[in-house]
């Protein structure tokens, strides 16, 4: 992809693989804004966490359901902080472990495991139906939960077929670039100093669009992502923009990694000569 995002200036809201999606970008010639928007931390509140290790070692459920990677991960670091990173690896083992995505997926294989059911499309109405055809009556169902967003719909679900599902929620979101680096971006992009905005998360949206009501600046966010191309990783990043009534320009056809997504803008985009 050499050249392919020459002339193109991208502002990149993601943090945790920041450093990486950067580097993918300006190998291109793609020139980054950074702008971390959310930061993931350990849960407040350990205990709870721990609790349901325990309760998952001393009697594995039926099935995992893992809706991210990152989830995973902060188990398995609660576990190994506790001392029973042993215990809990081989009591992964047992459940039929279903997966939202390639992350959660991705986490799975880190730890020598596979998934044994992955949802068609990487989102919770993907992993709804991916068990709707399933006999659900007395199964317990560990449940990995992630922040900011509504599980009522998956909990229900499990519940009205039958299921004992049994959520936990290993970490959560925090604001990491300040209101005034964000206000900085959005003010880049008014003033079509921004030819695309690339969202790798739900949680980026609503933090961009948090900043620009406190800053007065909704008018100004919805002009500017209205005028440049927003690419969006899959498709609940895009359901999230969607709903906000941004027109999603860029999204990978099949694979939703951020490799596939610098794909996909660089094929959108005619690159300056």
């Amino acid at each position: 992809m050499q050249d392919s995002l020459k002339g193109c200036r991208i502002v990149v809201p993601e943090t945790r693989e920041l450093d990486l999606l950067a580097q993918m970008i300006e190998a291109a010639d793609g020139t980054v804004i950074r702008c971390p928007m959310v930061a993931i931390i350990d849960a407040p509140d350990p205990a709870p966490i721990e609790a349901w290790i325990r309760r998952f070692i001393d009697r594995p459920c039926d099935d995992l359901i893992l809706l991210t990677g990152e989830g995973l991960r902060r188990l398995d670091k609660l576990a190994q902080a506790a001392g029973i990173a042993e215990p809990f690896r081989a009591a992964l083992a047992h459940p039929r472990k279903i997966t939202r995505g390639p992350k959660p997926a991705k986490a799975l294989r880190e730890l020598g495991l596979d998934p044994d059911l992955r949802a068609a499309e990487p989102t919770t109405d993907g992993i709804i139906a991916a068990l709707s055809a399933e006999t659900l009556a007395g199964r317990r169902i560990g449940v990995q939960l992630y922040p900011d967003s509504a599980h009522d719909k998956l909990l229900n679900f499990l519940t009205d077929g039958g299921a004992e599902p049994d959520p936990v929620l290993p970490y959560a979101y925090a604001s990491a670039a300040d209101a005034e680096r964000v206000i900085a971006t959005i003010d880049a992009m008014a003033s079509d100093q921004v030819d695309v905005i690339a969202f790798t998360s739900s949680p980026q949206v609503r933090r961009l669009f948090d900043v620009a009501r406190e800053s007065g600046r909704e008018a100004a966010l919805a002009s500017a992502l209205a005028r440049l191309k927003v690419a969006a990783v899959g498709p609940v990043v895009a359901a999230e923009l969607e709903g906000r009534g941004v027109a999603i320009a860029i999204m990978p056809p099949d694979a939703y990694f951020m490799k596939p997504l610098v794909r996909a803008i660089a094929a959108a985009i005619d690159p300056a000569p």
